[in-house]
């Protein structure tokens, strides 16, 4: 999965997108380390644990939980991975482009 978020990243880098995490493995330091140690770059926001208030919030009882959103901020899907994700993302971005 991380591969293809890389890729995915990387390519819409100039596009309205943008891919955040919700780390809950524990605090800044260990997520720093798991960061570099996958070559992650995108954004990441520390959860602190599973039942940190992020997870808690977003009603989130399995990782990785993905939600992807639109322009408006409506969930618009949950949980795709890999080429599904990427389509549902392209398609969202095919409705904002005139």
């Amino acid at each position: 999965m991380i591969p293809h978020e890389k890729e995915m990243v990387e390519r819409l880098q100039d596009e309205p997108f943008a891919l955040i995490g919700i780390n809950s493995d524990g605090d800044r330091e260990s997520l720093q380390k798991i960061l570099k140690d996958n070559g992650i770059a995108w954004r990441q926001a520390v959860d602190g644990s599973t039942n940190g208030p992020l997870a808690t919030r977003w009603n989130v009882h399995g990782w990785p939980t993905i939600y992807i959103l639109d322009h408006k901020g409506v969930i618009r899907f949950r949980d795709l991975r890999d080429e599904a994700m990427e389509r549902a993302v392209m398609e969202l971005l095919a409705e904002i482009r005139p």
